[in-house]
């Protein structure tokens, strides 16, 4: 018989406004001993050196974080014109400098190529495997590898300001799996000036924002105790770029059984996926089907 987790029995998201010079998976840690979660995970990773939100999924939750990964989400950051490092950022080594410096009307035509659709070759030091083993960890035994370039979505990307001849203040909005460092590093080859990240901050992903999250000391000062769970958001809110659809006692006894439901009433169209709420708790997501959920996944809340 395999061994029971401790902790509690606890569902919903934690956003927290992580700050620099600290992992994202010691953040998950440090929220899960806090709130003394079974099972803690996290919707997206960021760097050490960057802040701004990470959304932390306790217990049932976790079964939503794919929602909040691949829903968008924006960055708001700087690029330092005129050296390319060895991680696309401040923390790493310059590897090449340049004297060319852009204008800002430069920088504005040059951001054009770097929206819509795009393919995008993530950093040397990443967390993208290469026959098995991390890049990162690669990189740091001096390895350069030729890594494939990946599809990105790009809904915006927009210039700020540019306080001096060397600093671009940026905003993206992306998908899935984008890279800042590497539009750093892109950006500056395109301009023919190089380039790399000085400072990043994820300002809202998917429907959490930074200035609704929680700080870590605000979680420790309350860690174990009854007030932590102020800090708490609703599972539901984690599906919410899903259409919702009520169902009965007996359609939520089923769909708790991972057999189809009965929906009362729906935004859905036929095919969608959705998720099936019942008290206002969610039951389970899956598939909408002429009155029926079909589900994927169960919630046991």
């Amino acid at each position: 018989m395999g061994r029971r987790k401790k902790g509690r029995d606890i569902s919903g998201w934690v956003v927290v406004d992580k700050p620099s010079g600290i992992g994202s998976t010691t953040v998950v840690n440090i929220v899960r001993r806090a709130f003394d979660a079974k099972k803690a995970g996290h919707a997206g990773t960021l760097d050490p050196a960057a802040t701004g939100v990470l959304a932390i999924a306790l217990g049932e939750a976790t079964k939503t974080v794919p929602y909040i990964t691949d829903a968008l989400k924006a960055y708001r950051f700087t690029v330092r014109f005129g050296a390319a490092t060895n991680t696309d950022d401040a923390e790493g080594e310059v590897i090449a400098t340049s004297e060319r410096r852009p204008t800002e009307g430069e920088v504005v035509n040059a951001l054009a190529g770097f929206t819509g659709d795009i393919m995008q070759v993530p950093p040397q030091f990443s967390a993208v495997k290469i026959d098995g083993e991390r890049a990162y960890a690669r990189a740091r035994d001096g390895e350069t590898m030729e890594i494939a370039a990946r599809p990105l979505y790009v809904e915006s990307l927009e210039l700020l300001s540019m306080p001096d001849l060397e600093h671009a203040e940026l905003e993206m909005v992306c998908g899935k799996g984008g890279y800042v460092r590497s539009v750093a590093r892109d950006l500056g080859e395109a301009l023919g000036c190089l380039g790399h990240v000085v400072s990043l901050r994820r300002i809202w992903s998917g429907p959490f924002d930074a200035e609704d999250g929680v700080t870590l000391d605000q979680i420790e000062h309350l860690a174990g105790t009854p007030e932590i769970d102020q800090y708490l958001h609703p599972l539901e809110e984690g599906l919410a770029d899903l259409p919702e659809v009520r169902c009965t006692a007996e359609g939520a006894a089923k769909l708790r059984n991972g057999n189809p439901g009965m929906v009362l009433t729906s935004d859905a169209e036929y095919g969608d996926e959705a998720w099936a709420s019942f008290e206002g708790r969610a039951v389970a997501v899956g598939t909408y089907r002429a009155g029926e959920l079909h589900p994927s996944r169960v919630f046991q809340q």
